[in-house]
């Protein structure tokens, strides 16, 4: 299957999933907000649209897929559904939308198991408009007759994004919270999900958790990736005593499991990386083929 998917807010996760729709045929068009990253993402092969600033009509009467990265404002919401609700409900072509959220929604288990029948307790306000948000496109979802996937991911690394930069850089901190414990996802395996949905229209709208098989300590990968790259091991250091910018401590705050096991049965995905150590392994040997 090909189409043409109209990517809003264009980052990181999403150039992961055009380079894998690219070579398939698709078109990927993607909106930027600042006017310099635009060369960056024709660069890749995407069509590049400034936005906000450039009306969205135009693109989204040719998109046949839609997926928002854009994260929702302190106040005023989802800033897509904001200014363009009522042109996502006219482009009646749209076949699949897609958003990407955040496990941050399930809010503290204490170290526990959550899946999708979670119910959501946000202990943030960053995470209460993400959850504010994914209700706002099920509203529209059922409003346009549109298939959505929401996408509920973990911590996201991979290359460009991971310890080994951190260590390099001399900023890593091994810090220490008794009990604490992160699910993680690689962006290559957030790109596969995505890809698989929109091959898989759900039925009405479906949540799906990106998370890998194996929730670690934070201090436990961060050794790991030293390990692995021959790199001393920072020290370790209490939560207490670390030196975190206020969104840095604040995801210590939550401490959960996440299950992923719908992604498998629903999508049929076989993550590529299911675990950190997989994912490391593998940003490891890449950086050395550029080399």
């Amino acid at each position: 299957m090909t189409g043409i998917l109209l990517s809003l807010g264009h980052g990181y996760s999403a150039q992961e999933l055009a380079r894998r729709l690219l070579p398939q045929g698709w078109r990927v068009i993607g909106t930027a907000r600042r006017p310099e990253a635009l060369a960056a993402l024709a660069a890749g092969g995407v069509e590049p649209v400034l936005w906000p600033g450039t009306p969205l009509g135009p693109a989204l009467a040719q998109a046949t897929h839609l997926l928002t990265s854009i994260p929702p404002q302190a106040a005023g919401g989802d800033p897509v559904l904001a200014a363009e609700a009522e042109a996502i409900l006219a482009a009646r072509q749209l076949a699949w939308a897609g958003y990407l959220s955040t496990t941050g929604v399930y809010g503290d288990h204490g170290g526990g198991w959550v899946d999708e029948t979670t119910p959501c307790a946000p202990t943030s306000p960053r995470a209460a408009a993400r959850l504010d948000a994914e209700n706002a496109w099920a509203a529209l979802s059922r409003a346009a007759d549109l298939p959505l996937a929401i996408f509920r991911l973990a911590g996201i690394y991979g290359p460009g994004r991971s310890p080994f930069d951190r260590l390099r850089a001399g900023t890593a901190q091994a810090v220490v919270k008794p009990g604490q414990v992160f699910s993680r996802i690689h962006v290559e395996d957030i790109a596969a999900a995505v890809a698989a949905s929109m091959n898989r229209p759900p039925q009405g709208m479906a949540i799906y958790n990106l998370a890998d098989d194996t929730p670690a300590p934070p201090q436990d990968v961060l050794w790991h990736a030293a390990d692995l790259a021959g790199l001393p091991r920072p020290p370790a250091v209490a939560y207490a005593e670390a030196e975190l910018s206020p969104m840095a401590r604040s995801f210590y705050a939550d401490s959960k499991r996440v299950r992923n096991d719908r992604i498998k049965r629903d999508l049929g995905l076989h993550l590529a990386y299911p675990d950190y150590r997989a994912g490391l392994a593998a940003i490891l040997a890449a950086e050395g083929r550029e080399r």
